[in-house]
């Protein structure tokens, strides 16, 4: 039997739209030749990966694919019968979804709401919604050694740095943190070992969507796949307020992987023109599964909204788009990058 291909996962966040990387999981698991050895992820991309984690250790693919059914379930999915398909099937386009989503009333007064109130204005009444969900995480197998490694990252409020939480640290606070943005949770707090102070810290994204760096450890593999669920490309400028907001955030979220890849990209010039020592740094092997065409007719509302149609149909194209891209590039892994570093950030 042949060795497995061994590849690390970098799991990006974005709200509801993290449905989509569960269909991209539940569509690695089915190839057996396939095994993840390290995850990093962020926001939403944090919760799946500690869900495919513990669910891997404590049933392997089965208990992978079953964990994340699960966590999806709580957060608004639908358990997958011949009822829901036919939901599916007959329900309004996902374009249609998005544009309900962004203009309607509910979202107006909740984006409105966000910019004029605070979190902490709710004061002793206030509780983070997502934490019945963390809580529930068996974190016996997330901070596992056995496993895939996982990686989480969050953003210091008082310093802007990211700091990653791995192996023990991983606790239901730290997820939390990875998935605070500001404007509707409150800051997660959380004690830092190395000093005994205690740190606040918002979504980790705003520092790293997902981080890379801590992929490139030597005992990990040289194939990274990262996961993309926010568009780096939009053909039209955005000129009401919704649109505007969505685009100032998908900026911002998309930043920090820019900046890791361009860093990449210098290393790997440096490697092949023998400026540095072969075997110095990781040449490391980026890949990238993603629909932007989707991802497009999305939004900060369907971010927010996670009702159990748009859940389905972004788990649908997860897997379609894993299943496209295991087609044209399975055996591209382990031998070669198949993303084009320059075009990303040029």
């Amino acid at each position: 039997m042949a060795k497995p291909i061994r590849i690390n996962l970098a799991l990006q966040g974005g709200g509801a739209h993290g449905a989509f990387t569960w269909g991209v999981l539940d569509r690695l698991l089915d190839d057996e030749d396939i095994e993840i050895a390290g995850i990093s992820g962020t926001s939403a991309g944090a919760m799946n990966g500690a869900a495919f984690k513990s669910g891997w250790l404590e049933g392997g693919r089965d208990g992978a694919r079953a964990n994340l059914d699960w966590l999806w379930q709580q957060l608004g999915a639908l358990q997958e019968t011949p009822m829901t398909a036919w939901l599916l099937a007959f329900a309004p386009s996902t374009a249609f979804l998005g544009r309900a989503m962004e203009y309607s009333v509910g979202s107006a007064l909740a984006d409105a709401a966000a910019r004029f109130s605070s979190p902490y204005a709710l004061g002793p009444f206030y509780d983070n919604p997502l934490r019945t969900v963390a809580e529930r995480f068996h974190y016996d197998a997330v901070c596992a050694a056995d496993g895939p490694r996982l990686f989480i990252g969050a953003t210091s409020v008082h310093s802007g740095k990211i700091r990653i939480f791995t192996g023990d640290d991983i606790t239901p606070d730290a997820i939390l943190a990875s998935a605070c943005l500001p404007t509707l949770f409150q800051a997660v707090e959380i004690e830092n070992p190395d000093t005994g102070k205690t740190e606040a810290f918002w979504d980790g994204g705003y520092t790293g969507n997902p981080a890379l760096f801590p992929l490139f450890d030597p005992d990990l593999p040289d194939d990274i796949l990262i996961v993309s669920i926010n568009p780096l490309e939009r053909s039209e400028v955005p000129i009401t307020p919704q649109q505007i907001h969505n685009r100032i955030n998908e900026i911002s979220f998309n930043s920090s992987l820019l900046r890791e890849l361009r860093a990449i990209g210098f290393v790997k010039r440096l490697l092949a023109a023998g400026n540095i020592k072969p075997g110095s740094m990781k040449d490391v092997l980026v890949h990238m599964i993603a629909d932007d065409a989707l991802m497009t007719e999305l939004s900060v509302a369907t971010k927010l909204s996670p009702g159990p149609v748009l859940l389905g149909r972004l788990k649908s194209a997860g897997r379609a788009a894993a299943d496209a891209f295991l087609a044209a590039h399975k055996s591209d892994l382990g031998k070669r990058a198949t993303l084009n570093l320059q075009a990303m950030y040029d």
